[in-house]
C-alpha cells in the first residue's frame, strides 16, 4: 500500500507530488524512495536506467514496494526516440514514418504494442506522441518525430497514436503544447520563437492536440517556446493564457499538464529551474519534469523548497498547487485501473512491418546500366554521412543500416564521415568539408559499391557536398535517407525510410539485398 511519511505536511506533499523527477542507475536510489514514502508520486526514466526488459520490470516493482500508485513515466516516442531500445535502435518506425504509411489502423496498432510492451515493464505514462506539425523542413528537433508537414494528417495520427497506446493501459502525453514543428531552434540549447499569427496557429498548429483531447488523451506536455501571437512575454510552459487560457479554457482540456525538461535551457538559461517551475505551476503546469541532465536529490529537494516558499509568500496560490497535485493522483488513479493487454502474437512484428511499408524507393531513370538496379550479392561499402545528434535522440542510439547489412551481407564495411571529414579537422567551409568527407569515403571504400547513407540532407549543405562528390564519381551508388526526405531522390537507387529506427534500417537492407522486390522492377 501507498506509504507517506507522517512528518510531512499537505503542502510539502503537495510540492513533492507535482514533481517528475529522474535519477541515475538501474536500480531506485535511497533517496527516491524516501521521497516517494514523503510524497513524490512519479518517476521519469530515461535510456540511462534501462538495461533490459527485464531489469526495468524490476526497477518498477522496486518504486512501487515504496509507493503502489506511483506514476513511472518514460519518452518512448519509437523510431528515432527510445528508451527502452536506447543500445540497440527501435523496434518501431517512428511518427514520420507511420505518416508516409497513413494507414491510422496500423499507427494505432503500433501505439498499441508499444503500450503493451512498455506496461509489461511497469512503465504507465509515455511521453508520447508528438504532435507537432513539422512544418518547417529545417527544424533541427522535431523533423521525423513528426507524423508530417499536413496538418490533417498529423491530426489524424495524433488520435489514433493515443487511442492505441492508451488501449494498452498507458497514459499518453501529447506533446509538445502549443505547437513546437515551426521552428528553427532547438530548445534543449535556447529559447525558440514562432511568428505567425493567431489564426495560422489555431488552424495549423491547434488541430493535432484538439484531435488528441477528443482522443481522451490522459496528458499534454508543454513546450518552452515563445509564441507572440499567444503571449507576447512568456514561452508557453510559463504561460497562463496559453495553459490555463487556451489550453484548458478555449481547447476545454482537462488532463494533467506536464512540462518539459525544466533543465533545458531555454528555461533554465533564463529564469533558472526553481523560477520556472513556480512560474510553470502558477501558470497552470501540473507536473515538472526535470531529469533529463539533473537527477539527484538536491533537484528534487531545491524545487520542493522553491514551490513551498512560493506559497507561503504569496507567490503561488496553495489552491494552484493543491489542484496540481490532485491532478497527478487523478491520472495514477487512472493507470491503477487499466487492464494489462494480452500479448498479441500477430503484433511482434508489426514494427518491422509497418516500417517495410513506409519506404519510398526511387529508382535513377534513364540509367545505362540496368544492372546498377540488381539487388547486392556483394558486400558492399557502407558510407554514413553522420549530422550531430540533437539531445532529445541522443549519440548513444545507433542508426543507419550497417549492422543490418552486415548481417545480411557478410564482409560489408562500414565508416562514418561528417562535417570534418571523419578525421578530426576543422571544416573551413561546408562546400570543402562535405568535398573532403566525400573524397576520403571514395578513398575507404576501394573497388567496393558504395551505400551512402544520408539523416535529413537538406539541412546540412556539407552532406549535400559529400554526396555530390561520391555521385560524381561513383553514379552507381545507393543512396539511403533515413531523416526527413526533403531534397531531391538521387543515386542509382534512392530509399527513404523516414526514420532511423532499427527496423528502418532493416527495411531498406531488404530492398538492398533483395530480399524485398522493388516495384516496377
Amino acid at each position: 500500500m501507498t506509504t507517506l511519511a507522517s512528518g510531512a505536511d499537505t503542502l510539502t506533499r503537495d510540492a513533492l507530488t507535482v514533481l517528475q523527477p529522474g535519477f541515475t542507475g538501474t536500480t531506485a536510489p535511497d533517496w527516491l524512495l524516501r521521497r516517494l514514502g514523503e510524497g513524490l508520486a512519479s518517476v521519469g526514466l530515461f535510456g540511462r536506467n534501462i538495461a533490459s526488459p527485464g531489469q526495468l520490470a524490476a526497477l518498477t516493482a522496486q518504486l512501487r514496494s515504496e509507493r503502489d500508485d506511483v506514476l513511472v513515466a518514460i519518452d518512448e516516442e519509437g523510431g528515432d526516440v527510445t528508451r527502452l531500445e536506447v543500445r540497440s535502435g527501435s523496434s518501431f518506425p517512428g511518427n514520420h514514418a507511420l505518416g508516409a504509411v497513413d494507414d491510422v489502423e496500423l499507427t494505432r496498432a503500433v501505439a498499441h504494442e508499444l503500450g503493451r510492451r512498455l506496461a509489461a515493464c511497469g512503465v504507465n505514462l509515455n511521453w508520447a506522441p508528438s504532435a507537432d506539425v513539422n512544418s518547417n523542413p529545417s527544424n533541427p528537433v522535431i523533423g521525423v518525430r513528426s507524423f508530417g508537414a499536413d496538418t490533417t494528417l498529423a491530426a489524424r495520427h495524433t488520435a489514433a497514436y493515443v487511442d492505441g497506446l492508451q488501449s494498452a493501459g498507458v497514459a499518453a502525453c501529447t506533446k509538445h503544447f502549443p505547437g513546437h514543428g515551426d521552428t528553427a531552434v532547438d530548445s534543449h540549447h535556447s529559447l525558440p520563437r514562432i511568428d505567425v499569427p493567431a489564426d495560422v496557429l489555431a488552424d495549423r498548429e491547434l488541430t493535432p492536440f484538439r484531435a488528441a483531447i477528443a482522443a481522451g488523451t490522459r496528458a499534454v506536455m508543454s513546450a518552452h517556446i515563445l509564441v507572440p501571437a499567444l503571449d507576447p512575454d512568456h514561452p508557453a510552459t510559463l504561460s497562463r493564457r496559453i495553459l490555463t487560457g487556451l489550453l484548458r479554457g478555449e481547447l476545454g482540456y482537462d488532463g494533467l499538464i506536464v512540462t518539459d525538461g525544466m533543465e533545458m535551457r531555454a528555461i533554465a538559461g533564463t529564469y533558472g529551474i526553481e523560477r520556472g517551475s513556480v512560474l510553470a505551476v502558477a501558470a497552470g503546469a501540473d507536473a515538472i519534469c526535470v531529469g533529463g541532465g539533473l537527477a539527484d536529490d538536491a533537484t528534487v529537494l531545491r524545487l520542493r523548497d522553491a514551490l513551498v516558499a512560493a506559497v507561503r509568500a504569496g507567490e503561488l496560490p496553495e489552491e494552484r498547487l493543491a489542484d496540481a497535485a490532485d491532478r497527478v493522483r487523478a491520472l495514477a488513479r487512472w493507470t491503477g485501473t487499466a487492464a494489462p493487454s494480452p500479448e498479441d502474437p500477430h503484433a511482434d512484428d508489426i514494427g518491422l512491418r509497418a516500417a517495410r511499408r513506409a519506404l519510398t524507393v526511387t529508382v535513377a531513370p534513364g540509367l545505362e546500366r540496368p544492372e546498377s538496379f540488381k539487388p547486392l550479392t556483394e558486400p558492399p561499402y557502407v558510407a554514413a554521412l553522420t549530422p550531430v545528434a540533437n539531445i532529445a535522440v541522443g549519440d548513444e542510439t545507433p542508426w543507419g543500416i550497417a549492422a543490418e547489412l552486415v548481417h545480411l551481407l557478410p564482409g560489408t564495411v562500414t565508416g562514418s564521415f561528417s562535417a570534418e571529414d571523419g578525421k578530426g579537422g576543422r571544416a573551413d567551409s561546408a562546400g570543402k568539408s562535405g568535398a573532403s568527407a566525400g573524397r576520403a569515403a571514395l578513398r575507404a571504400a576501394g573497388p567496393r559499391r558504395i551505400v551512402a547513407v544520408v539523416r535529413d540532407e537538406h539541412r546540412h549543405p556539407w552532406m549535400a557536398s559529400a554526396l555530390d562528390t561520391l555521385l560524381a564519381a561513383r553514379p552507381d551508388t545507393i543512396v539511403v535517407e533515413m531523416g526527413v526526405p526533403q531534397s531531391s531522390p538521387r543515386g542509382a537507387l534512392h530509399i527513404a525510410t523516414h526514420g532511423a529506427a532499427r527496423v528502418c534500417g532493416r527495411a531498406a537492407a531488404e530492398v538492398i539485398t533483395g530480399l524485398a522486390g522493388i516495384a516496377g522492377l
